[in-house]
């Protein structure tokens, strides 16, 4: 049995069925505030810096710098013993300081990690749902 069918979806809501419809596009879409124009990721009903409740998604360029990694060699969720060892990241985009997106890195060995790392995002399949953010290095 394939243990990646195995894995957990993510569970869309109204607040963030854009940012995965988004994703299906081949985009990654984060939260922009119409009022003070800052981005907000992950969703919210309302900006958490202004308050303003006038938030649409707009595309990004999904290019940015690790900020944080870590390499998991123990997955204690199912399915993901056969990726394992394999890194995920903090990725600060490049379209806002502070941005935050987290995923995995694909194509970097995971002794070739490196906090600063340029990056930008790539979508991974996931059987069942669809494509997921995450990133590769550029």
């Amino acid at each position: 049995m394939n243990t990646q069918q195995q894995r957990p979806h993510p569970a869309p809501t109204a607040l963030t069925e854009p940012y995965w419809a988004a994703c299906r596009a081949g985009r990654l879409a984060i939260q922009r505030c119409a009022d003070c124009r800052r981005y907000v990721h992950f969703p919210e009903p309302a900006c958490p810096f202004c308050r303003s409740r006038s938030l649409g998604f707009e595309p990004v360029s999904g290019r940015g710098r690790v900020v944080t990694y870590t390499v998991v060699h123990r997955p204690f969720v199912p399915g993901f013993a056969d990726l394992a060892p394999y890194p995920v990241a903090w990725v600060e985009l490049a379209e806002q300081p502070g941005l935050r997106a987290f995923g995995g890195i694909r194509d970097c060995a995971p002794d070739d990690l490196a906090i600063g790392m340029p990056v930008a995002v790539t979508f991974t399949e996931l059987p069942g749902f669809g494509p997921i953010p995450d990133f590769r290095p550029r």
